[in-house]
């Protein structure tokens, strides 16, 4: 019994030792675990750490899975018939600004390739293109007097009434049309100017107006050309001294000023009160301005050349036959558009534009649609190729006939002229992206500004006492217009880009 009970009490030692020792060697080791940068507790938090790291790798992808969605939807509702969806497709919104960043909206492109022949020297330049109708134009010289008052100063683009801007757009073989240029109305040329542009029969035209732009010299220009054209840039007194403190003007032996390759021609007495009307002269009326000319190519001041200007009257007019071709408008279609537009970037008094657009949706003047004869009613006017036959002169005249009436925006004339005129005006409407490849775009040296393009209702114009309302131009949105515009709704325009 007794020694039962002390194997019994050894036995109960001997765990109690073991236990105690195991119990030191667990904490031995925790403690070298410890010092080895693990635990017990280690792999929880292992399993802890990868899990959240899983977790913010899952809620990531998701999240850029539900951001790819909503560009997605958003690049869908701007293309889709939905009115609803379509509404969502805000173009200044800074989801479409992050479209634009990625690359995902379809743009048209800026350049391209215009397939223009290798060698200005292997070009044969063709016969005249002969006259049809009209075979005969003639123009307007003496204003008719309206009133007493109107008789102080004859007005450059006279006093055409609604009737004879009618009748101007009935053809027939013989014409007499206005066209500027009316007796003691302004834009006179000095004498030597006029003697140079008689020898001129293929033109490059430009013009500084206000002093906003310097001459660019052309690039690429063969000898050929360099013999064939007369470079010509239009430009007024103010401009003409600014030139003159900024580069060097060379006069030669005959009285005539050369900056490079441009013989800079004066026009005194500017017709208009505001720089942008004064500069649609010689853009639009370059027949006027040369009348021996028999091409010419319109570029605007702020433009630099880079195309032999012999390779641009072949790719554009010969090669197709063409006597007249301008550039399609990069954003807009529709002059209710490009109207839009020009309200809404503050390029020239609201009121009028929206005057200008009721009386031409007054006489019929639709939303462009692909059943149009034409791939847009809006040009890029900045370049202009002609071939100086009675048609596109009696067209230039037409136009400037508006510009002169209405607003100076000429973007929003042109197409009605061609509306008007109908089959029988055919011309050549290139692709964007061949204007951006004839020429190198330099900025003003400074922005235009004129006190009308921040007038926001008729009311600042009444009376003229606020100095506003031009007294030279615009004379359709004074004069009573004959017809009711009072319950012409402008159609509803959806902007379709950025600059629109």
């Amino acid at each position: 019994m007794e020694t039962e009970a002390q194997r019994s009490l050894s036995l109960r030692a001997s765990r109690r030792t073991e236990r105690s020792g195991w119990g030191t060697r667990r904490k031995g080791d925790e403690t070298d675990v410890s010092a080895n940068g693990s635990g017990l507790h280690d792999p929880l938090r292992m399993v802890w750490r990868k899990g959240f790291i899983r977790l913010v790798l899952v809620s990531a992808i998701l999240w850029m899975l539900l951001i790819l969605f909503a560009l997605l939807f958003h690049l869908w509702s701007c293309h889709s018939s939905i009115s609803f969806f379509s509404a969502l497709c805000n173009q200044d919104s800074k989801v479409f600004i992050i479209l634009d960043t990625m690359g995902l909206t379809s743009k048209p492109q800026h350049r391209c390739g215009i397939p223009v022949v290798d060698d200005p020297e292997t070009i044969v330049i063709p016969k005249r293109t002969p006259d049809t109708i009209p075979k005969s134009l003639t123009y307007v010289l003496e204003d008719e007097q309206v009133t007493a008052d109107e008789k102080s100063q004859p007005l450059f683009g006279g006093h055409q009434n609604w009737t004879q801007r009618e009748n101007s757009f009935k053809l027939n073989t013989t014409m007499k049309v206005h066209c500027g240029f009316i007796k003691n109305g302004g834009g006179e040329m000095d004498a030597v100017d006029v003697k140079y542009a008689k020898k001129c029969r293929f033109v490059v035209a430009s013009g500084i107006f206000d002093g906003y732009d310097t001459p660019h010299q052309p690039s690429n220009i063969s000898q050929r050309s360099r013999e064939l054209f007369c470079f010509l840039m239009v430009v007024d007194e103010v401009s003409f001294h600014f030139i003159k403190q900024n580069v060097t003007v060379r006069e030669d032996s005959d009285g005539g000023k050369w900056v490079g390759i441009w013989r800079l021609v004066m026009l005194h007495h500017p017709p208009y009160d505001e720089p942008r009307r004064n500069g649609k002269v010689p853009k639009i009326l370059t027949h006027r301005l040369f009348p021996q000319a028999q091409y010419s190519i319109w570029v605007d001041g702020k433009m630099e050349l880079i195309v032999d200007p012999l390779l641009i009257l072949e790719r554009y007019l010969w090669r197709g036959k063409h006597i007249f071709a301008i550039a399609c408008h990069k954003h807009h279609r529709s002059i209710y558009e490009e109207a839009d537009a020009i309200k809404r970037r503050k390029r020239y008094a609201r009121p009028l534009i929206d005057l200008h657009m009721k009386i031409y949706r007054y006489e019929g003047m639709e939303l462009w649609s692909p059943k149009k004869r034409t791939i847009s009613d809006v040009p890029e006017g900045a370049v202009i190729i002609r071939e100086h036959t009675a048609m596109t002169n009696l067209f230039s005249c037409l136009w400037f006939n508006e510009v002169n009436l209405f607003t100076p925006r000429d973007q929003l004339s042109f197409g009605y002229v061609v509306h008007r005129l109908g089959e029988e005006f055919k011309f050549l409407m290139f692709p964007n992206c061949e204007y951006n490849s004839l020429f190198i775009l330099h900025s003003h040296t400074r922005e235009h500004s004129s006190v009308v393009e921040w007038v926001k209702s008729l009311d600042e114009f009444k009376g003229n006492k606020t100095g506003l309302r031009e007294t030279r131009g615009g004379l359709g949105l004074w004069k009573p217009y004959p017809g009711d515009l009072s319950s012409v709704q402008l159609p509803s325009v959806k902007r379709t880009s950025p600059a629109g």
